[in-house]
């Protein structure tokens, strides 16, 4: 996964489970494998096309590994909705933001590109989402975020629903502007604040407030 050799870590995953290996086991090594690609992109010593390739390596792997986890029972304990805002076709942030996500124990949702404010809140009410992850690559097309916010804060039935943002040009500042609970400069940090948004909802961390990279890596 780490050197983004697909056919070899469906190969490895596949021999790991001929002899008998839990397959939880394996998506943990596989897990932490995403996570040095994660940290390396985040120092800036490979870049988005490596981190494609072993996303991919992932996701081939994570395919023999799936229905052995849902046949077992084990199901994520952590729902996130994902699509690139109306407007937008763009879309290889996201799917890097929902591999990563995928391997850090989240069921994901994803809407594909040009999806609406309407189109998130239902996704997120259908399958009990904790987390709405809006990505934009235009600068025309990321003033959509607000409305996806502002949507989500009128939905009176889901008060423990979050919205997180990122992409090119969104910045942090404009983040906070637009009311987003959470935001990401790339796919590495997203799934830090990402769990961090629903370890904060659930309790189960001292952050509270909107949440970024820093205010991960300075919590205790």
């Amino acid at each position: 996964v780490e050197a983004g050799d697909r056919d070899t870590a469906v190969e490895i995953t596949q021999a790991a489970l001929d002899e008998g290996n839990d397959p939880l086991d394996i998506l943990e090594y596989m897990t932490d494998a995403m996570g040095i690609v994660g940290d390396r992109f985040s120092r800036q010593e490979i870049f988005v096309p490596e981190m494609l390739i072993s996303a991919r390596a992932m996701k081939g792997a994570l395919a023999l590994l799936e229905p052995l986890l849902l046949a077992s029972g084990h199901k994520p304990d952590k729902v996130a909705v994902l699509g690139t805002v109306q407007g937008d076709l763009h879309d290889i942030g996201k799917n890097l933001v929902g591999m990563m996500l995928k391997g850090a124990g989240f069921e994901i949702i994803d809407l594909g590109t040009n999806t609406s404010a309407d189109a998130f809140l239902a996704a997120a009410r259908e399958h009990k989402a904790d987390i709405i992850g809006c990505s934009a690559l235009l600068t025309t097309t990321m003033r959509n975020m607000r409305d996806v916010i502002e949507t989500v804060a009128k939905a009176d039935d889901l008060p423990n629903l979050r919205v997180i943002v990122g992409g090119a040009p969104v910045t942090i500042e404009y983040a906070k502007e637009i009311g987003a609970d959470g935001w990401a400069p790339d796919a590495a940090s997203a799934v830090d604040v990402a769990t961090a948004v629903v370890e904060a909802v659930r309790g189960t961390t001292t952050l509270i407030g909107f949440i970024d990279p820093e205010a991960v890596s300075g919590a205790t």
